[in-house]
Order: structure tokens, then C-alpha cells, then sequence
């Protein structure tokens, strides 16, 4: 297994736990690792990505990289994968990941996966198709760039001793130019940083029933509300809510799921919890297949005892 190089991405002053996730993924594959950060004023950033599973980490910084720019951007990474003679580059599956890795796969002259859920040595990267419904192989000859979906990997969290470097940049003639910031209003929560995660399906039966019963238990727990595409669909719940293959991935702690029978589509995007609580009436339901421990019994009669023995314990 050749060298392989993580792009790195910066959120609100820090590198993102997404970033961290590709570290995990990348020791999937084996070989030596290193890291680009890019920005400016980034050295705070890129040290701490050193010290966290990102090897040496090649420091992009430059006033000129202040805000993304793809062109930027691209040379930027095209510039650290030859420093580093990387063979596999990684992004993050994230806007800027799907905006720029196409175009540095092509600067390389390199393969290119998409969405890339896991990896095994060889190196073969894990992708799901038809919507979800089969998981494909892919592998490839020379060298390569992958998107990786976030929350595919547990972040890494061990402590290493890498190392930082300047790299050198020719931002000269860049095409594209920054106009601005426009940031969205937030709506209900990032499921993919949720460690417990209660969701619903259509046995909840109705849309007032996820305030009176799924909410509760997910508050009480300390974690997160989510729901299965037909109660998106039905629109019970909105788009923020849906875990699955169209909606969010998650790898949480603990994944409680109340009515919701596991659809392919519902399983592509929870399989990956840690450990998996199913409630469901119908002891042939899917759901149960990934289930580290099924409940067959009415959701309406297990969850509100859950949540009452919950407040009990927590007095």
C-alpha cells in the first residue's frame, strides 16, 4: 500500500471531525500517512491535526486561501500529493469534498471513487449503489482519490507525534473568486454528531406521537430525535430528521429505533451504531436482522416505561 494523503478541512476555527474520521479510515488501508491544511493563520490547526493521526501535515497558508477556492484549493492538494508521493487521496464526502476532488483526480491523472463508506487493504474502497440496495468493491490501479461519507468511521482520537511543514503553492492566475459568506438558518440538529440517537418509522403512527413519545425517551437519554424516509414523506418530520441513504448516515453510541420496520434504505445509514436497540410488533421485521438486541412488543407500551425508568435512575 502506497503513501496516502488526507484533505483536511477547517470549520468554525478548528479541523473538523470529519477530518479525524478519514484518519480512521485510513488506517483501514495501511500505509504511511500525511495531511494538507489549508488557509491562513491555520499553524494552531495543523498542529493539532499532527498530534491526532495526521502524520506530517503539509500547511497550506496563504491570505489567498483565506476562504475556499477550488482552484485554490486543487493546487493546493495537487501540490502536497506530490510532496508526499501520495498514492490515495481522501476527502471528506462534504460540498467542498464533492466540489474539488473530481478536479484534482483529473489534475493526477488518478482514479476516482465516490462516497466511500469503508476500505480494506489492497487498497479497496466499500461504496454503496442502486440506492443503497447493494454494496460494491472497487479498486484501482495506481493512484487514486476517494470521498469518504462523514460518519462512516468513528473519529480518531488517539494522541501521535507528527510533524508540520510549510508547502509551497503557486496560487497565481486563479480563476475562481470568493464573493461571500451566506450561512443557511439552522434546522433541528446534525445527527452525525449525536452519540444516542432515538428514531421513529411509521409505527409511531402518527406526527403529535414524536413530541409525546419518541422525544421524550431521546431527551431523557441525552441524545437526538430521528425518523425513517416515509415519515419525512409524510411529512411529519423534516428533512433534517431522516436517517438513511437520501438522508444522514450516522455511527452513534447507541441507536434506539421504535417502528420502523429497516428498510435498505433506512439500514444503509444506522448499521454502522455501535450498538442497536429495535422495537417493532412484527417479529419478521428487517430491523432486526442488525439489531444487537429486538424488542418485539408495542412501542407505545416500551418506550414510555424506557423513558420513565430513565428520569428514575437519573432521580
Amino acid at each position: 500500500m502506497g503513501s496516502i494523503l488526507l484533505v483536511a478541512e477547517i470549520q468554525k476555527g478548528a479541523i473538523r471531525e470529519a477530518s479525524y474520521e478519514l484518519v480512521t479510515f485510513a488506517k483501514k488501508l495501511g500505509g504511511d500517512v500525511s495531511s494538507v491544511v489549508i488557509g491562513s493563520g491555520i499553524a494552531g490547526e495543523a498542529e493539532a491535526l499532527a498530534k491526532r493521526g495526521g502524520g506530517k501535515v503539509y500547511v497550506a497558508d496563504d491570505a489567498a486561501l483565506a476562504n475556499y477556492n477550488v482552484d485554490g484549493w486543487a493546487k493546493a492538494v495537487r501540490a502536497a500529493a506530490a510532496a508526499s508521493n501520495a498514492e490515495t487521496v481522501l476527502f471528506s464526502n462534504t460540498p467542498i469534498g464533492w466540489d474539488v476532488a473530481g478536479r484534482v483526480a483529473a489534475g493526477l491523472d488518478a482514479a476516482f471513487v465516490s462516497d466511500a463508506f469503508d476500505a480494506k487493504p489492497g487498497p479497496v474502497f466499500v461504496r454503496r449503489v442502486f440506492n443503497g440496495k447493494l454494496d460494491a468493491e472497487v479498486s484501482a490501479a495506481g493512484k487514486v482519490v476517494v470521498t469518504v461519507q462523514p460518519g462512516a468511521c468513528a473519529a480518531f482520537e488517539g494522541t501521535t507525534s507528527g510533524s508540520t511543514e510549510k508547502l509551497a503553492v503557486d496560487l497565481s492566475g486563479l480563476r475562481a473568486k470568493f464573493i461571500e459568506i451566506k450561512v443557511a438558518a439552522a434546522k433541528g440538529v446534525d445527527l452525525t454528531k449525536a452519540e444516542i440517537i432515538v428514531s421513529g418509522g411509521r409505527g409511531v403512527g402518527a406526527p403529535e406521537k414524536f413530541p409525546e413519545v419518541i422525544q421524550p425517551l431521546a431527551t431523557a437519554l441525552g441524545g437526538a430525535m430521528g425518523a425513517s424516509r416515509p415519515v419525512v414523506d409524510a411529512g411529519w418530520l423534516p428533512h433534517e430528521y431522516q436517517v438513511g441513504s437520501s438522508g444522514q448516515v450516522v455511527s452513534p453510541k447507541l441507536y434506539i429505533a421504535c417502528g420502523i420496520s429497516g428498510a435498505i434504505q433506512h439500514l444503509v445509514g444506522m448499521k454502522s451504531s455501535n450498538y442497536i436497540i429495535a422495537i417493532n410488533k412484527d417479529p419478521d421485521a428487517p430491523i432486526f436482522e442488525v439489531a444487537n438486541l429486538g424488542v418485539v412488543a408495542d412501542l407505545f407500551e416500551i418506550v414510555p416505561a424506557l423513558t420513565a425508568a430513565v428520569n428514575q435512575a437519573k432521580g
